[in-house]
């Protein structure tokens, strides 16, 4: 694995995109690299995925440096392998960008779900990210301490309109994300000092294989009025908001939600 250069660590700024092989989080790191980050992307299970992703951001922008890295970011082990092969690869990271996510392996009534499906999700969409960003709020805090030349990072969580959407259907997915948009809330008002910005990235309905198996129900309803714009949402969509924080169009900005649904979150008589 390359060691990092001291040109790389000064001037490079670097962004980790969890669940990027694909999705949203493959859109979100192709923005990031037109707006010139470096990439460390992570995948679970598709390495041809990855590898796909890879090459995409590299199109995006020629020079843009990215590795993959094979990380369940539900795995303490796993967290902090890629943590350390970031900073092998990169020596530095300036942007967090938690968007590793599963649904239900199936949809069911509320009074029939399950606990293993519950802990599996919590875990994956939970405590996850919720663990990764305190190991990496820690290695930012200690970048800020190096002074670095620009260094001004920032962390953002994928989370959904299911934090407030009550789905009886996806209970453990609506609570999983309802505790991703939390976790964002408590770690900006943690990390403001630290001169660490948190962002919530708030997706609608979005055209992603996670959506695929309900497209026509999400047809019916986009039809019907649901939103206020009255399409599906790309992962580009997302990916675009992503690359807004990241160029610091938010500086005076932390906590924040930022939605990308549509207008799904308006209140309409």
């Amino acid at each position: 694995m390359a060691k990092p250069n001291s040109q790389n660590q000064s001037n490079r700024k670097v962004a980790l995109v969890t669940g990027a092989s694909r999705g949203i989080g493959r859109a979100i790191a192709i923005e990031l690299a037109r707006v010139d980050y470096d990439v460390m992307i992570t995948y679970v299970t598709n390495s041809q995925a990855a590898t796909e992703a890879a090459a995409e951001i590299r199109g995006a922008r020629e020079a843009a440096r990215v590795a993959i890295c094979r990380s369940n970011v539900a795995d303490a082990g796993d967290r902090a392998d890629l943590l350390k092969q970031t900073r092998a690869e990169f020596g530095r990271l300036d942007l967090l960008v938690n968007n590793a996510g599963i649904a239900p392996a199936e949809r069911v009534d509320l009074l029939d779900a399950t606990v293993e499906s519950f802990d599996r999700l919590i875990a994956v969409n939970l405590k996850g990210p919720y663990f990764l960003t305190q190991t990496v709020a820690a290695w930012m805090i200690e970048q800020r301490a190096a002074r670095i030349p620009s260094y001004r990072p920032a962390i953002i969580n994928i989370s959904s309109v299911s934090a407030y959407a009550a789905s009886p259907a996806r209970g453990d997915y609506c609570v999983s994300k309802a505790g991703l948009s939390m976790m964002t809330k408590l770690y900006a008002a943690r990390l403001a000092d630290e001169g660490i910005n948190v962002y919530e990235i708030r997706p609608g309905v979005i055209s992603t294989d996670m959506t695929a198996d309900v497209k026509e129900k999400y047809d019916r309803l986009i039809e019907a009025d649901l939103t206020p714009i009255k399409r599906w949402g790309t992962p580009e969509d997302i990916g675009r908001a992503a690359a807004a924080i990241a160029t610091g169009a938010f500086p005076f900005s932390t906590g924040e939600v930022i939605n990308v649904d549509g207008g799904f979150h308006l209140r309409r008589l």
